[in-house]
C-alpha cells in the first residue's frame, strides 16, 4: 500500500493541470521563423507516462511570459520526448526562439481531443496543409506510415508562401521516397531555385486522384487556405462528416474552464481543436 508521498507523487506524474519541467534536447530552424524543439520531461517517470494522440495539443509556459497552447508534432511513438514546431509570433514564441539546447520550459496536458484514428482506418486519407498547419498533420501522417496496412491510399498535399517557408524539408523528402504515399508540394511565389509547383494548395487538385467516396480529408493551415480547400471538397463531393480540420482559438486554461476559446456551445480546447465540417456549420 502506497504512503502519502508516494500518493502525492503519483498524482503530480498524472495530473495534466500541473506544469512539468522539460529540458530541450534538440533545436531545428525549419524556417527563418519557425524552430521545431525537442523536450524531454526531466522527471523520468513523467517521461514514460506521457502519452498522446496526433492532434493534441500541450500548453508550454516560459518564465515572466505565461503560457500557450502548442500542436504535438512528432508521432505518439517519438521515444525521445516529443517535439513543438513554433513559429515566432509574439512575446513568449519570441523568447522561445531565444532558448538553445539545455535550457528549460514547463508542459503541461495533452489536451484536446485529437484526430479520430479509429474512423480513419480502412479509409483513404488525403492530407491537405498550409505552412506552419504541416506540423498537427505531420504526427497523424508518422502515425498513419507506423501503422500503414490500416489504411488506404495515403496523399499529401503541401503548400507554403515561398520556398524558404517550407516546413519539415527531410520529413517531405522522406515521405516522397515512399512508394506507398504520394507527396506534392506547391509554393505561392518560387525563386530561381524552385524547380516544383507554383500556386496555392487548391493548384495541386488536377495532379491528385481523389476518391471523394472512400476518402477522409485532414485539413491544416491558414483559415483563408482551409476555408478555399473546404468549398473545393464540397464540389467534388465529399461528405460533410469526411473533412476533417483543426480550429485556431486564443486558448488558456486547456480544461474549458477560462471560457476564452469558447465557439457557440463547445469549447475549442476540450470538443476540438479537431472538427468534422459538419460539427462546425452546427456552430455556427
Amino acid at each position: 500500500m502506497e504512503d502519502r508521498a508516494q500518493t502525492l507523487v503519483r498524482k503530480m506524474v498524472t495530473n495534466i493541470y500541473y506544469p512539468h519541467p522539460a529540458s530541450i534536447i534538440d533545436v531545428k530552424e525549419e524556417t527563418p521563423d519557425i524552430k521545431t524543439f525537442t523536450l524531454s520531461f526531466k522527471d523520468e517517470e513523467i517521461h514514460n507516462r506521457f502519452t498522446f494522440r496526433p492532434g493534441q495539443f500541450v500548453l508550454l509556459s516560459v518564465l515572466h511570459c505565461g503560457e500557450a497552447p502548442i500542436s504535438i508534432c512528432s508521432p505518439p511513438t517519438f521515444s525521445k520526448g516529443l517535439e513543438l514546431s513554433i513559429k515566432k509570433m509574439g512575446r513568449l514564441t519570441g523568447e522561445v526562439h531565444r532558448y538553445s539546447k539545455g535550457d528549460e520550459a514547463g508542459l503541461r496536458g495533452p489536451y484536446g481531443n485529437g484526430f479520430p484514428l479509429e474512423e480513419l482506418c480502412g479509409h483513404d486519407l488525403l492530407f491537405v496543409g498550409g505552412g506552419i498547419g504541416l506540423a498537427p498533420l505531420r504526427s497523424l501522417v508518422e502515425y498513419v506510415l507506423s501503422n500503414r496496412s490500416d489504411f488506404g491510399e495515403v496523399t499529401v498535399l503541401y503548400g507554403a508562401r515561398t520556398p524558404a517557408d517550407l516546413v519539415f524539408r527531410d520529413d517531405l523528402a522522406a515521405w516522397a521516397g515512399k512508394e506507398d504515399l504520394n507527396v506534392m508540394i506547391t509554393v505561392d511565389r518560387g525563386d530561381s531555385e524552385w524547380k516544383g509547383e507554383i500556386g496555392p494548395v487548391t493548384h495541386l487538385w488536377k495532379k491528385a486522384t481523389i476518391y471523394p467516396s472512400t476518402t477522409k480529408a485532414i485539413i491544416c493551415g491558414p483559415p483563408v487556405m482551409i476555408s478555399f480547400v473546404v468549398s473545393d471538397l464540397l464540389k467534388m463531393g465529399f461528405n460533410e462528416d469526411d473533412i476533417i480540420t483543426t480550429l485556431e482559438r486564443h486558448m488558456k486554461c486547456g480544461v474549458g474552464k477560462c471560457g476564452h476559446c469558447s465557439i457557440g456551445s463547445k469549447f475549442t480546447c476540450i470538443d476540438g481543436p479537431v472538427f468534422t465540417y459538419r460539427q462546425l456549420k452546427e456552430l455556427q
